[in-house]
Formats: C-alpha cells, sequence, structure tokens
C-alpha cells in the first residue's frame, strides 16, 4: 500500500497553496472509517480523501520523519504519547487548533501552547488471553504483570518489538511505570526467561502467534498471551460470525498502558487549507463516535456515545499505568536501547 500510494501526496506541486481538491492522509495500518461517514466529509468539504497506510504506528512516524521536508501527505494520524515527543522534536507538525477542540476532555489535550497536535482517540495497552486455553488447562489467566514471570506462564505470551512497534512500546514503558527506573531490565531479565517471544508488530503478534483470535485459530498459533488492547475482545465478537455470546477473549487488567492518538498538519503539506478541514472532521463527533467500531478505541471528546460492545466486552482499564511525556521524552530512547540489549540479544 505504502508503495502504490506515496505519489499521490498532494497535486499542487506542495506550494501549500490549498489549491488541491485531495487531501492525503498518512496513519498507520490500522486506520479504518465507514465509507459513509468519510463520504459525508467529501461531500460537505469538497475534497477527496486518499489514505496512504504505513505499517505499525512506530515505523509510520520514523517514516514520516525520514520524508517531513518533502512529506506524504497533508494530515498524520497515529502518533501516540509514547512516540510524540519524537514527532514534535523532529518538527513534524505545524500549528493549527482544529474547530471543535473544545470538546476535547481536559486530560487528553497536551501541546496547548503550540498547537501541533491534536488528540483523537485512546485506548489501553494490555495483555489478552485465550479462554479456552486456560479452561482446557484448568489454569487461572494472569491478572498483572508480576502474574506474567510465575513458572506457570512460561512460554505462553508474545509481545511486540518495543522499537518498531506502538502496541510494545507502550507495554515496555506499562512495565517502567510500574517498576520504576531501578526494577524494569529486572522485570525483562524474569521475563526472558520465562520464555516470552518477540514478534517485529501488532498484526503478527496478534493475527498468527495468538491463539485466541479469530486470525491466530486460522494460523494456528500457539501463544495464549499477547500483548494487544482493553479493546481488542469487543472486536472478537463484532467481526464474528456468528457472533458469540461472549468474547473468547478476555484481558489481564494489571498490565495495562493508557495510550493517546494524535493527529497534526505536517509541516511542508501541500494542501493546508484540505488538512485543516481533515482535522476539524477527526474531532467532530460524527467521526469520533464512528471510530470505535472501526479501529477499536475510545472517543476523547466530550458527548461522544461509545457503542454497548465496547461497555460490554472492552471498558476502558480502571487504573492502568500512566506516564508523563515528558518523562516518555527524557527516557524513551535509552530504555529501547536498554530493552533491545536485554530481550533480543
Amino acid at each position: 500500500m505504502a508503495g502504490t500510494l506515496a505519489a499521490c501526496g498532494s497535486s499542487d506541486g506542495g506550494q501549500g497553496s490549498g489549491d488541491s481538491k485531495t487531501v492525503t492522509l498518512v496513519s498507520h495500518d490500522s486506520w479504518a472509517v465507514s465509507k459513509d461517514v468519510i463520504a459525508a466529509f467529501e461531500k460537505q468539504s469538497g475534497y477527496k480523501v486518499d489514505v496512504l497506510k504505513d505499517g505499525d504506528a512506530g515505523q509510520a512516524v520514523n517514516k514520516a520523519i525520514l520524508t517531513k521536508d518533502n512529506p506524504q501527505g497533508d494530515v498524520f494520524f497515529g502518533v501516540d504519547n509514547t512516540l510524540l515527543s519524537r514527532a514534535l522534536g523532529n518538527g513534524l507538525f505545524q500549528s493549527y487548533e482544529p474547530k471543535g477542540s473544545d470538546t476535547i476532555k481536559a486530560e487528553y489535550r497536551v501541546d496547548q501552547d503550540q498547537h501541533r497536535v491534536t488528540p483523537i482517540d485512546t485506548g489501553d495497552v494490555c495483555v489478552n488471553y485465550d479462554k479456552k486455553y486456560f479452561a482446557d488447562h484448568d489454569l487461572e489467566p494472569p491478572k498483572s504483570f508480576d502474574d506474567l514471570v510465575e513458572p506457570r506462564y512460561k512460554n505462553l505470551l508474545v509481545t511486540e518489538n518495543a522499537s518498531a512497534s506502538s502496541p510494545g512500546l507502550g507495554f515496555l514503558l506499562g512495565t517502567a511505570a510500574r517498576y520504576g527506573d531501578g526494577g524494569w531490565e529486572g522485570y525483562w531479565k524474569k521475563l526472558k526467561a520465562n520464555g516470552v517471544k518477540v514478534v517485529d508488530g501488532w498484526e503478527q503478534a496478534y493475527n498468527e502467534e495468538f491463539s485466541g483470535s479469530a486470525g491466530g485459530k486460522k494460523a494456528k498459533g500457539d501463544r495464549p498471551l499477547v500483548v494487544s488492547y482493553a479493546s481488542s475482545p469487543p472486536a472478537e465478537v463484532v467481526f464474528a460470525d456468528p457472533k458469540p455470546s461472549t468474547a473468547p477473549t478476555g484481558v489481564a487488567e494489571g498490565t495495562c498502558f493508557r495510550q493517546v492518538e494524535y493527529a497534526g498538519l505536517l509541516d511542508n503539506a501541500g494542501n493546508t487549507k484540505g488538512g485543516k478541514a481533515l482535522l476539524d472532521f477527526l474531532v467532530s463527533k460524527r467521526f469520533q463516535e464512528d471510530m470505535p467500531l472501526n479501529m477499536f478505541v475510545y472517543p476523547v471528546t466530550e458527548g461522544a456515545q461509545v457503542p454497548p460492545e465496547f461497555v460490554k466486552y472492552g471498558p476502558q482499564a480502571k487504573d492502568p499505568e500512566t506516564m508523563e511525556p515528558a518523562k516518555i521524552a527524557d527516557h524513551r530512547d535509552q530504555w529501547v536501547k536498554s530493552w533491545t540489549s536485554l530481550v533480543l540479544k
């Protein structure tokens, strides 16, 4: 997808005149929106939306930084709080405060002095478990980070590479928040000794290695524990045919890390007017309420309704680990470097 759409940025030669009738959104692979919702935006705004999916969130952010002088599009969606400082520090975005951004809940707002990014959604990175596996093996599913290093869960967990994957990095930051600067490395030594498997990204971990997902079952995945999201169980219900009465997967609530995703107008965007219109749309009630059953994330604006499937199968974690963006900025690169040496070598 990335290769085929790379040349379709904006057709006004990158001069920022805003005359182009195409606006290009650059995102990670999980971007999704209902056809009627995007059609309504195109009709109302007069802009056609092209979407360029650029891999996992970590890969997409890195590519956007490498191409920032001649960006592939006008708006970038999907940089989260784990990678935000890298994007801002590399001058990825220009300032714009979308119409309707006053409805965004205060706890998600950042960069309020410059408005380079706008919060769009939130979710929790958590370990998911395969209910059938644990029932068949008469084993209690893990509930916490501490549980995951116990011998009874040896060789059961798959996670993503923290240097390339957003949920993988979120899980690493969750352990750093839980055990502190002096304790997270010792924790990962125990996790490695307990047989944790590391793969490149979420698609491989969840849809190939994890025994509890529909994709993992087809691929004969043999890991009943995976780093994914608190909203993954409702996805398993929504996409199943026939729909089960209960989700086949569960969430270890003591392993969650709160993630917030942002969008911004790319610096040097060719179609700034179209980009601004698209950002206005991303915070609109219609888009915010369309997100949950498409991208399986929670809205960030006041008054946006959450579908009943989320309330029943994928409630937000009650007490997730969190970390100040400034602390992530100060430590992330060193933590990832240490994690790579510790876990991958």
